[in-house]
This record gives structure tokens, C-alpha cells and sequence, in this order.
């Protein structure tokens, strides 16, 4: 288990990787996210509000949170592949004073995240969020991911060990 207290806005969130086999509980899960690999390179995507990032996203109505991550992989990415669940982060609001009972994210919630092996390229349209995509050498991640942490570097690790 890996733990970082991060400044996400004005708020202070704690944030738990925990490798799962299965997934939480489906009305705590916020969102679907994932590192895409092809021939050992990782795909990251520029997104126009953020800047270099994997793809991931909310989870829309009557969608499960792997089809949320395919389908963000494509919104964002251009790619189709197979899935595998590597475990969750809790996204904790416990020491968060700006969280309330009116908050749209629950008081303790989760991020899925998968592992992607892309088996199909689409053209690179740019249509949605994102403006480019590049494969980058996965040790080269904290170069071009400003938020990367040892949260998202333990995710990185669960991934190498579900290849």
C-alpha cells in the first residue's frame, strides 16, 4: 500500500493505491483510468486543459468502469486493447476542510486502474481533449507527467508485474 497527501485545487486529499483483484464498491467509483502499453512503450496522451497524461475519465451512465477506460482510451488515445484491473486508488476527503456533505465525490471514493495492451490503432483525429499522442519509455513518465507521484509510480510497478 502506497500513500501521498496531494493539493488537489484548494483541497487536501489523501490518496491510497491498493491492488485489487476486484473491484470496489461501483457507487464509490468516480472514475476509470489506465497506463496503455504497445512493444513495451507507454502511450500518453497531451490533453489541452492538462498537458501530458494517460487517458481516463468519469464514468458515464450505465457504463461499467473498464468500458469507461476503453472508451477514454479511444476518446483520447485513437486505440482499442485488452484490459486488465490493477487495483484502485481511495481517493480519502477525511482531512479535506473544503468537503461537504454536498460535494459531488463521496467522503472516501475510488479510481479504477487498468493496464491496456493495445491490439488496434485508429488514425490520431484529435477530436476530443486531446491534441497529441506519443510512446515514451515508461521509466521516462515522471518527465512528462507533472502530477506523477509515488501513487501513480506503484501503479506504474503493478503494471510492469501484470504483463
Amino acid at each position: 500500500m502506497t500513500t501521498i497527501r496531494v493539493n488537489w485545487g484548494d483541497s487536501i486529499v489523501r490518496l491510497i493505491w491498493e491492488k485489487q483483484s476486484e473491484l470496489p464498491p461501483r457507487d464509490l467509483i468516480t472514475s476509470a483510468h489506465g497506463y496503455c502499453f504497445y512493444q513495451d512503450k507507454l502511450m500518453l496522451v497531451n490533453l489541452r486543459d492538462r498537458g501530458w497524461d494517460f487517458p481516463g475519465g468519469h464514468i458515464e451512465l450505465n457504463e461499467t468502469p473498464e468500458m469507461c477506460f476503453q472508451r477514454e482510451a479511444m476518446e483520447e488515445g485513437d486505440v482499442e486493447g485488452d484490459c486488465r484491473l490493477l487495483g484502485s486508488i481511495v481517493v480519502d476527503h477525511h482531512d479535506n476542510p473544503n468537503w461537504n456533505e454536498d460535494s459531488p465525490y463521496p467522503k472516501v471514493g475510488y479510481q479504477v486502474f487498468y493496464r491496456m495492451d493495445i491490439t488496434k490503432f485508429h488514425t490520431f483525429r484529435a477530436e476530443h481533449e486531446s491534441s497529441e499522442r506519443i510512446f515514451i519509455e515508461p521509466t521516462d513518465l515522471p518527465k512528462y507527467y507533472n502530477g506523477f507521484n509515488n501513487v501513480y509510480q506503484a501503479i506504474l510497478q503493478e503494471s510492469f508485474e501484470a504483463e
